[in-house]
Formats: structure tokens, sequence, C-alpha cells
């Protein structure tokens, strides 16, 4: 690996395109009242997709990226929850039946901090207000250090289908600096009581670029995780932006790798799935060859949305609860991120969307082109769906020129087809930002490119 290629373009710090246009684009153009005309048009016979998100933990995770707060007490998670179930049987009242449902994700935060009976109640809510059945996949990010047996037992009884456990690392030193101490045993055991109850396709997240993290412990976490045979795996790089999410100044900075380190700590967890089975899908995520995910990647029908890679091909993806975004046909619709004012707008009742982007045509051209690329590692621009059209000579020229790219060997273009050489399928981030026409108009931190 060319050295040099490494050193221009991993330290780009690029999103990860779960959606395009990406967050930093939303505005409060788009509130409550055009997100209820929007849930009014969506399509009858088109099942959709829900997201439901619970932003609390019982503990903060040093690395963690994402909107939770944290508590010991029970009561604010209680009345998160009622708040929450008002806002279901909003959303279908503006939808104005029961919509069928395809898929369900449970994300945070920890979902599993709720009690058994809490989930329950929230699944009948969920049930009572959407049409959920035997066909409806219902995937669950789990905390392996809290997950008990009755909340297993009543995943099962919701008819969970997926779950997510997040890992990290196995490594103690790296552990005790992202104030995540969390045992093979723990891990191993969530995952047998999850199987208990009826998960049929399990995934671990992994993430490399820590703090102390080396090859070599990277390598043992890997082998250690694979053993355990999960279906999926998630491997992502640690995005260290201690401005935007504060409690990230606790990491040393100093024992961070730098980007030789951390694309020689992802080629290692690479190789070491995929040495003990498992195929590498798309930028991040692996999968044993029978999974569905790795059927869709075969079928070229693999997707992207907010929680990565996903067999899940709903149009419509609704988002429940603070911060929570959906995805429309017309465009995104993003809940206000505070929780209080979020449940201050639900219990009024109003939606509580504060923000969102409205799609033009250009923008849905750009965001095929984007998802095929870092879902294939390559485009087939003569089998763009009908009516789109490719934007002018003027793309790719917003972030690193398509042209240096091909000039270095990065992509090759031949007829319709761009394609992402083999060897820099690492860099898709960064053939995906020449396809982006509003990269750099905000001043919004990204993750590293590598």
């Amino acid at each position: 690996m060319n050295s040099e290629i490494i050193r221009r373009y991993g330290e780009s710090r690029l999103p990860r395109y779960t959606s395009y246009p990406t967050a930093p684009r939303f505005s409060p153009s788009i509130g409550a009242g055009t997100y209820r005309d929007w849930l009014a048009a969506v399509p009858e016979n088109d099942p959709v997709s829900l997201y439901l998100h619970v932003p609390f933990c019982r503990s903060m995770c040093w690395y963690c990226g994402c909107h939770t707060t944290i508590t010991q007490k029970d009561a604010p998670i209680l009345d998160y929850l009622t708040v929450l179930k008002q806002e279901i049987r909003l959303v279908a009242r503006a939808i104005g039946r029961r919509q069928d449902v395809s898929d369900i994700h449970f994300g945070g935060g920890t979902p599993t901090i709720m009690t058994p009976q809490e989930f329950r109640d929230l699944a009948a809510t969920l049930a009572a207000a959407f049409g959920t059945g035997s066909t409806t996949e219902l995937a669950v990010e789990i905390d392996p250090r809290t997950l008990t047996v009755d909340m297993s037992v009543a995943l099962g009884e919701a008819r969970m289908t997926r779950a997510s456990l997040g890992v990290q690392s196995f490594d103690p030193k790296v552990q005790k600096a992202i104030n995540r101490i969390q045992s093979a045993e723990q891990t191993a055991t969530a995952l047998s009581n999850l199987r208990k109850a009826g998960a049929r396709s399990v995934n671990f997240d992994l993430i490399y670029g820590l703090p102390h993290q080396t090859v070599d412990s990277a390598i043992e976490t890997a082998k250690m995780a694979a053993a355990m045979r999960p279906e999926r795996f998630a491997v992502f790089g640690y995005a260290h932006v201690p401005n935007f999410k504060k409690h990230q100044r606790l990491i040393d900075a100093a024992a961070l790798g730098d980007a030789h380190e951390r694309h020689a700590q992802a080629e290692a967890i690479a190789a070491t799935l995929c040495q003990a089975g498992y195929r590498r899908i798309g930028l991040d995520h692996f999968a044993l060859p029978e999974d569905s995910l790795s059927i869709a990647a075969d079928r070229k029908a693999l997707r992207r949305n907010f929680q990565g890679y996903t067999t899940d091909d709903a149009s419509t993806l609704i988002g429940f609860g603070s911060s929570a975004i959906g995805r429309l046909d017309e465009g995104y619709a993003q809940n206000d991120v505070a929780i209080g004012r979020y449940a201050n707008a639900i219990s009024s009742g109003e939606l509580a969307t504060s923000k969102g982007y409205r799609l033009t045509r250009e923008d849905r051209v750009r965001a095929w082109i984007i998802e095929r690329l870092m879902c294939d590692f390559q485009v087939d621009f003569g089998a763009m769906p009908e009516g789109f059209e490719l934007p002018d000579d003027s793309i790719g020229k917003a972030n690193l020129p398509l042209k240096t790219l091909l000039e270095e060997g990065i992509v090759s273009w031949r007829g319709d087809l761009l394609s992402v050489d083999t060897q820099h399928r690492f860099l898709v981030r960064t053939v995906a930002s020449c396809f982006d026409a509003y990269l750099g108009e905000t001043d919004r931190t990204h993750a590293t490119a590598a």
C-alpha cells in the first residue's frame, strides 16, 4: 500500500455517507407541519421501516459519538417511554391508517436499559399503531454488560430477529482508556441468551483507532470475537471529535495512532475475520456467507442507512424519539435533540420535528451514486434509475477531484462503470465525496477517511 496515499487521504475528515445530503445540511425550514404532510403522503401499500431512539445509558463510554444521557435513576427513562408511546400514536394518526412495517430498529443509548415489562408495553404500543407481524424484522442494539435473562426473554416474545452487541475491544488497557470494562465471558453469555430468545442474526461492533490500541491487540480481539461466531461484524474507526463530544476530552489524544496505524489495525481486523470465514461487506461490515447481508451484497441489493449497511429496502424510514431522523420520499425530518424540548412538543400533541431537508432532483441522483459506491465500490451510470441523469461537469469537483483519483489509480472509469480499486477500497468515502455537492459548507467535524 502506498504510504503517501494513506498519509494524504487518511487524515481527511469525511462523512460516513449513511445519508445524502448529510445531517449538517438539515435546516429549521422543515418543521412539524411539513413532516405531518409528508407522513400523510406515505404510500398505503409500501411497508415502512421504524427506528426508535432510547437516549439513556448507565455510564458513559468515552469514545461514544451517540446522542445519549447518563442516568442512575429510572424515573427519566419511564417519563421518556411515556412520551415515546405518545409519539408513536401521533405519527400513526398523521399517516391515517395502520401502516405495515417491514423493519424495526431499537437504537441508543442503550435500548435494553428499560425493564422487560416496559419493553413489552412499548412493543404492544407499536403493534396497536402499526401493522407488525411474523415477517417484520426486529433489531435491537444491546450492551452485554447489562443484558439480563428476563430482558432476553422479553425480546424473544417481541419476535426479535437480530441483535447488535457492543464489543469494541477486549484489550483491558484499551477498555480502561475508554471507560468500558467488558469481559469476553459477559459477551458470550449475552450472545447465548439472545440465541435462546430467537435471534437469527447477531452483530458485534468492533472499533479500531482507540487509545493504546495496537495491531496485535486488534487481532486478538477479532480472534476472540470470531470464535463466538456472530453472523456479522461492524468494524468502525474511532472518530476523535472532542470539540463536538465533550466527554471525549477524557481520552488521551497522545495515545491515539496516526493514519498509518489506524489503517494497519483496520486491515489486520479485516484479515483476521476473513480468515475466520467472514466475507467483507462494503466499507466496514463482515458477514458469514449464509447471512442475509452477504446474500444482498452478492445480488447488489445492499442498502445504506443511518444504521450502516442493511438489507432494509423500505423507501420510508420513520424515526421516533429525541434526535431520531426519518427519511421519506420528500426528504429528511429530525426530531429535536434535547429530550426536554422533544418531550414538551409531543406532550402538547405536536410532532417534535426541529429540522430537516427537502430533496431536490439533483440530490436524488447524487444520493443514488454515493449509495452504490458505498455498497458496491462501483457505480454503473448506464444503470441509473429511469428519469435520472448524470449532473453536469461540475460533478466530482466539490472536494477531491475525481480526475486526481483516476490519475493515482484509486479509481478507474471504463465505459459507464466507475470502480474503486480493490487495494484502495478503504478510501471509498473519499471517492463518494467527489459527488457531494455540499461538502465543506458547514463547520461539522467528520470522521477521518481511513
